[in-house]
């Protein structure tokens, strides 16, 4: 069987999902595909399974998310609105949630909003732009929309890189 990982034919899937059955399939046949590994639980861990651990690791501190679980929809929704390209503001160009058409995030598209983050920053737009023009993944503060400017200035805000890493 052909390895299956996370690339940029699965990353081109996620953007695709909304439009097109067999990127449907195909993100569907990543996430479900085996990683080769137990979890904590004793069952071999899926490439879903190592996305959420993955963007739990990296964005979810301060959830109350403990280290090496899981993302699940709670935390991904708290935290999909720090997300930013570059820069933090209002610019929905910037603002990685909207920017990718996730108006929503709940129980039936946390786990696609992950992998979009992570297959982004391993073969996607962001690793690109990370290694042409310095752009990258920024974590700010919770909701943006309803800071006032000086908030959205003074904000603490963390660069997100994984350098040539797999998730």
């Amino acid at each position: 069987m052909e390895k299956l990982s996370i690339d940029r034919a699965f990353y081109e899937a996620i953007l695709n999902f909304e439009n097109d059955e067999k990127s449907q399939d195909y993100y569907y046949e990543i996430m479900d595909s085996k990683t080769g590994k137990v979890g904590r639980d004793g069952k071999e861990e899926t490439i879903r399974d190592r996305v959420l651990k993955v963007y739990g690791l990296l964005f979810c501190d301060g959830t109350g998310l403990k280290m090496g679980y899981p993302a699940g929809p709670d935390e991904v929704y708290y935290t999909a609105d720090r997300l930013y390209i570059g820069s933090v503001g209002y610019d929905h160009d910037h603002w990685y949630r909207m920017k990718y058409h996730f108006p929503v995030i709940d129980d039936d598209n946390y786990d696609r909003f992950a992998a979009l983050v992570i297959a982004d920053l391993h073969s996607g737009y962001l690793h690109e732009v990370a290694e042409k023009e310095r752009k990258m993944l920024v974590v700010g503060e919770p909701d943006p929309l309803h800071m006032t400017k000086q908030q959205r200035q003074n904000q603490h805000v963390t660069p997100i890189s994984l350098p040539g890493g797999n998730a």
